[in-house]
């Protein structure tokens, strides 16, 4: 992305080989466990929805994690505090388990974002870059469609921005932070403000010289989720041994075209990330309620339908972003925080009834010795919903709610009986459930 469209008008060489680095990284919802009088009586003023049954024995994808986008150049550095609430588990914080920042084409600059990305690692957040060009010595122009002068890297520089990728690499390594992955290019196909590269280019830079990156690999970033920039490498056995995670984007990009057959086909061993989004706009506040719980629905839909394994919101701090202006989370960012802070990195989604009402969403995940599911209600009553875990022995479960005046809300304890348990789900809410 670049500043102006997502805003409203107003190192070493001679780094170890990428295979070896990566050898070594490797209202109140009412929960009933039996019906009581009360949960009878508000479970018969709600919506009646099917059982969603949850599955621990069905595995999905592993989750990497939730996060968001730092990049001091354009809107200014994260706070220490702001830092805190970004990357803390605690209430009144996000959650996020990654960090994506950028890769200055200037190296004078590779110190701007390393405080962030500093003290993220030191919380055990993942962090990635991002590209959005070569060095300026690496550029050509030339016309495309109406764009007289695009930019796009020169062929022969192939090999020195494999190395320049390396020292952007080797110089976070050398000052705390290992990075999890970096970028080929930013948007490479939706470049007017940055450099172009055809899926042909992507390919052959990941054949010819994406081996010799000392990290994990990313592309394509394809700025809608445009198979035609992901198929080819997925379908070049080449290529694809040299990349490490799909990248994609979801601005625009309907819901029908979440799923992604090929990469379920080829993409064995290979990771699946949406690395950057903001939704459903960039104009309004991200307190606007009900509008939020478009977010939840969209992350709803990222893990369940897509099979994403980590979801990147655009800036981390922005007035429709995670984070207020003045460093609190924001009504979005609440609704991310039901994933982030409670399915951790390396937690496995599990087969969950993912409609069990309509405009309710339900999906799970299992690890850290708990099943976590999150529910989200779009709808304008609220649903009587029961829940019931399969493959566990959860004997209790813990619940957090957010709704137009709470925000991640803890909402006490109660007991599982029978492995089921009952809730009503309160009219557009997000809640989160854990059971142990």
């Amino acid at each position: 992305m670049t500043q102006s469209r997502n805003e409203p008008a107003s190192g070493e060489r001679g780094s170890p080989s990428r295979r070896a680095v990566l050898a070594t990284m490797g209202a109140l919802p009412v929960l009933t466990a039996a019906a009581s009088a009360a949960g009878a009586s508000d479970a018969a003023a709600a919506t009646a929805a099917a059982t969603a049954v949850i599955d621990t024995s069905v595995t999905r994808q592993t989750i990497r994690g939730f996060g968001g986008m730092s990049h001091a150049a354009w809107i200014g550095d994260l706070t220490a505090a702001q830092r805190d609430t970004a990357f803390g588990t605690g209430d009144g914080q996000l959650g996020f388990s990654l960090l994506r920042i950028p890769v200055p084409e200037d190296r004078a600059n590779w110190s701007r974002d390393l405080a962030t990305a500093k003290r993220a690692a030191e919380l055990g957040v993942a962090v990635i870059a991002s590209p959005w060009n070569p060095p300026a010595s690496m550029v050509e122009t030339f016309v495309h469609g109406s764009q007289t002068n695009a930019r796009r890297l020169r062929y022969g520089m192939y090999g020195a921005y494999a190395q320049h990728l390396n020292d952007f690499t080797t110089y976070l390594r050398n000052n705390g932070v290992n990075l999890y992955g970096i970028s080929v290019q930013n948007e490479p196909d939706y470049a007017q403000d940055w450099t172009w590269w055809t899926p042909a280019e992507i390919v052959r830079f990941l054949r010819e010289n994406a081996g010799s990156i000392s990290t994990r690999v990313i592309a394509p970033e394809s700025f809608q989720y445009l198979k035609n920039m992901s198929d080819p490498i997925l379908n070049d056995p080449v290529a694809l041994a040299n990349v490490d995670i799909i990248g994609a984007h979801l601005y625009g990009t309907p819901f029908a075209n979440f799923p992604y057959p090929l990469f379920k086909q080829k993409g064995a061993g290979k990771e699946l990330w949406m690395t950057e989004v903001y939704y459903p706009n960039s104009s309004d506040s991200a307190d606007l309620w009900p509008q939020a719980l478009d977010v939840g629905e969209h992350l709803h839909r990222a893990m369940v339908e897509a099979e994403f394994q980590a979801y990147i919101w655009w800036y981390i701090r922005r007035s429709y972003g995670p984070m207020r202006e003045d460093g609190k989370i924001s009504k979005r960012g609440a609704a991310m925080a039901h994933f982030a802070r409670f399915v951790r990195p390396g937690y496995v989604r599990v087969q969950a009834t993912a409609t069990p009402a309509t405009n309710v969403y339900v999906s799970a995940y299992r690890g850290g010795g708990a099943t976590v599911v999150v529910a989200v209600n779009k709808a304008t009553s609220a649903v009587s919903q029961q829940f019931t875990l399969v493959n566990t022995s959860a004997s209790t479960v813990s619940s957090w709610l957010t709704d137009a005046s709470r925000n991640v809300a803890s909402q006490g304890m109660t007991g599982v009986s029978n492995g089921s348990f009952t809730t009503t789900l309160p009219a557009r809410s997000v809640t989160t459930f854990v059971a142990r």
